[in-house]
Formats: structure tokens, C-alpha cells, sequence
């Protein structure tokens, strides 16, 4: 079993709590993916996130097939909890694509506004097979997804300042 590691940072111009108000709010999510995944929230959504939240949501991650993904949030370190001013959250799939997902959310404070930093750890499904198609289609998938990512928030705020 092979544990991937993607790693993406970008640096935001805008201050922690618009930051956290706006990655706080899980229909958010839904503005920052990208149309191929055909994306769609199933359950009911809170305003905010907090530890315990399940949220399950429809993609069609692979040749247009729709699939259903659950992840909960586990571990949220907001403005108010934080000691050294750094926030984050971590959402892990209970059910979906891969055989293991543990995504961490963190946002850090600097002169220039805010760093975030997106650290997914994943392991895909069937063995071989899964490294295979990883090597073939979803690592490029993966990076295609939070590049369209990159790129939407760097419109967001940078043309609209949050």
C-alpha cells in the first residue's frame, strides 16, 4: 500500500478571518471545484463546520460515472481556539473514491495576508490496479482540480478582495 502526498500552498491577500469565514462555509465548496467533476452537496449544510460534521456530496470523478463521497470533519482549530494564530480544519472521506483520504486545511497569518496550505494524504483502492490508474489518470486529475482551485481563489480575491 502506497500513501500519496500532495502538497499545495498559495498565498491569499486578504486577512485570516476573511479567510476562515469564507473556508468555513461548506457550500463553498461547491463555487471552488471545478465543472468536471460535476459536483453536487447532498446533504443538508450547516452555515459553518465543526468536528463531527458529515457531508456527502455526488461527483463523477472517472469517465463521468457519479459516485458518492462522504467526508467528515474531524479536527477544526478556529480564530477563537487558536494559540499562535494559525487556523485549520481536516476532512477525511468515510466513504468515496479512495481507500483512504486525510486532507488538512491550514491557514496562516503573514505580512502579506494569509498562507494556505492544502496537505492530502490518500491512498487509492484495488491494489496494482489502483497504483495504475493513478499513474495514468488520477494524479493528473488531482492536480488539475486543485490548480482550477488555485485559480478561482486567486480571481475571488484578488478581483472581488473577498
Amino acid at each position: 500500500m502506497k500513501i500519496h502526498r500532495l502538497s499545495r500552498t498559495q498565498q491569499l491577500p486578504i486577512d485570516l478571518d476573511a479567510a476562515w469565514r469564507y473556508f468555513w462555509t461548506p457550500l463553498n465548496l461547491q463555487q471552488m471545484t471545478p465543472e468536471f467533476l460535476h459536483f453536487r452537496l447532498t446533504s443538508e449544510v450547516p452555515p459553518t463546520i465543526h468536528p463531527g460534521l458529515i457531508l456527502t456530496y455526488r461527483i463523477a470523478a472517472i469517465a463521468g460515472i457519479p459516485m458518492t463521497w462522504v467526508t467528515e470533519i474531524k479536527h477544526v482549530v478556529g480564530p477563537s481556539d487558536t494559540r499562535d494564530g494559525v487556523c485549520q480544519f481536516v476532512d477525511e472521506q468515510r466513504l468515496g473514491p479512495f481507500r483512504f483520504w486525510h486532507h488538512l486545511h491550514r491557514f496562516t497569518p503573514n505580512a502579506d495576508g494569509v498562507r494556505m496550505e492544502d496537505i492530502v494524504h490518500y491512498v487509492m483502492p484495488w491494489g496494482w490496479l489502483g497504483e495504475s490508474v493513478h499513474q495514468l489518470f488520477i494524479r493528473h486529475r488531482l492536480r488539475q482540480i486543485f490548480e482550477f482551485r488555485r485559480n478561482y481563489l486567486d480571481g475571488l480575491f484578488r478581483e472581488g478582495g473577498g
